[in-house]
């Protein structure tokens, strides 16, 4: 730690003390305030600490959007323990390696997620999991501050050779991205922010620290409902709103009519938006804004000032003003997108302790853009090979390795094929044993990979595509299915 770093208040005991009575979290039909938010994170930090979490120690959760989850992620803050948001689309295999790589102690849960814990934690070694809410903890006193470079969280995320890695983001990177939010859209004290991705992904949890760090309020789906989500718009106060592609897309032909102008801006990320959706969503009242980001860095890197959506339509704008970024090419070329500032993670985690990203100060993303003369970056690509099927993010290598195990899988190449719903759907090409029928094969991904990773199409071919030095040509495995 560097001890030379100021501290950084702790948001939630700062909001209780300077706005207890402004809503904090509506969800599930309840509105929390500020007061009574902190009460019961002080409560659940209290419970945790009987379970033997404490500082600098993990705590895993497996909880979809609730007010539980909100509870639990500001409990850990107050204890100044890690938290471990967990994927809920994912395997009890798949938990489990997450569980054991990042060292998690406490493992909580709800009702409705109780059975895939309890089966994760078994095969981890961990303790048999906790159903929220938890009565009966007796309050801590307030955390008052932080250090910028004490983790706050590990969030998992699939490594291009198939084994997830857990990205170590900190208070520093939070504040750092919540700063640089605010400084390109700007903050109103009435702003309520809704949460409808998950919130166990960053841009969900980002929404909830950041909403606590302005003061302002975070509104929590269980889920997306392109319905339910119109209707925040328009009846609930809603100004705020992150979503995907897909999810704009969904929005838009839910119904027809348009959207008022107390939605200030709606931030739409998790890959390329077509200009085709975005002056649809103009035409509707939606101030939609292209953004780019990923989990290393704290969600957003980089975002379209509203006032140069309909200027620069498809681009993502520039780098917020506490990140840098540049584009790997010469001037307007493709290139790498490459990042670095107060929001990059310091590492990932391993053996209980953050590993430092080495290289030349720069988090090489992998991900594809240029830059157009006046510096607006233009996503191309969600890294060379990464599908990404209604905002979640798939590596085939994850896929290809989990086929391989199958006794009668020779080789095996994954893509992703156009789909209108999900934007992208995994499709897989297999070299076989004579004979083998490939649809057997999604019985045998099915306790191995989550619903979303698994191909929802299989053909079988003598070989695979490849380069003369092996590498598997993935253009021409794409036209293998030329319907998508």
């Amino acid at each position: 730690m560097n001890s030379e770093a100021p501290l950084l208040p702790d948001w939630l005991t700062h909001r209780a003390a300077v706005l207890p009575r402004h809503p904090a979290i509506v969800a599930g039909g309840e509105i929390v305030t500020y007061r009574e938010l902190h009460g019961r994170a002080l409560r659940l930090a209290g419970a945790l600490a009987e379970m033997g979490a404490g500082p600098g120690r993990l705590v895993g959760l497996l909880a979809p959007n609730s007010l539980a989850f909100a509870e639990t992620v500001h409990a850990a803050m107050q204890l100044g323990a890690i938290l471990l948001p967990l994927n809920l689309r994912l395997t009890a295999e798949e938990l489990a390696y997450q569980l054991r790589d990042a060292g998690a102690e406490v493992l909580l849960c709800t009702t409705e997620t109780a059975d895939a814990a309890a089966a994760a934690a078994t095969r981890a070694g961990v303790r048999e999991p906790v159903v929220l809410p938890v009565e009966g903890g007796a309050a801590i006193a307030p955390r008052e501050t932080h250090a910028p470079d004490d983790v706050h969280s590990i969030i998992y995320t699939s490594g291009t050779t198939g084994s997830p890695k857990g990205a170590a983001l900190t208070y520093g990177n939070y504040w750092a991205s919540a700063a640089g939010s605010a400084f390109n859209i700007g903050v109103s004290p009435g702003d309520r922010w809704l949460a409808c991705m998950p919130l166990f992904h960053v841009g969900g949890l980002s929404i909830l620290l950041r909403s606590v760090i302005y003061g302002t309020t975070a509104v929590i789906h269980e889920r997306f409902e392109e319905a339910a989500v119109n209707r925040a718009l328009r009846e609930d106060g809603v100004s705020l709103l992150s979503v995907v592609p897909t999810m704009l897309e969904r929005m838009l032909v839910a119904d027809d009519r348009p959207f008022p102008p107390s939605v200030r801006c709606v931030l739409v990320g998790g890959g390329p938006v077509s200009e085709e959706l975005l002056r649809r969503a103009m035409e509707r009242g939606l101030p939609v804004v292209q953004t780019y980001g990923l989990t290393e860095a704290a969600s957003q890197v980089a975002t379209l000032a509203p006032g140069d959506a309909l200027a620069h339509l498809g681009s993502a704008g520039k780098p917020l003003v506490t990140t840098e970024m540049r584009v790997d090419s010469p001037p307007g070329e493709p290139g790498e997108i490459l990042v670095r500032g107060a929001t990059v993670s310091p590492g990932y985690w391993r053996d209980g302790r953050v590993e430092p990203q080495g290289g030349d100060g720069w988090l090489h993303t992998g991900d594809i853009g240029r830059l157009d003369g006046e510096g607006f970056l233009f996503v191309l690509d969600r890294r060379d090979d990464l599908i990404v099927s209604g905002g979640e993010n798939v590596y085939p290598a994850e896929v290809e390795a989990a086929l391989a195990g199958h006794p009668a899988v020779r080789a095996a190449a994954v893509v992703g094929i156009p789909d209108q719903r999900w934007g992208q759907v995994v499709a897989a090409a297999v070299v076989v044993e004579p004979g083998f029928d490939p649809g057997v094969l999604d019985g045998w991904l099915e306790v191995r990979l989550a619903p979303f990773k698994r191909p929802r199409r299989f053909v079988a071919v003598e070989e695979l595509p490849m380069t003369a030095n092996g590498k598997v040509q993935r253009r021409f495995v794409r036209e293998l299915f030329p319907n998508g």
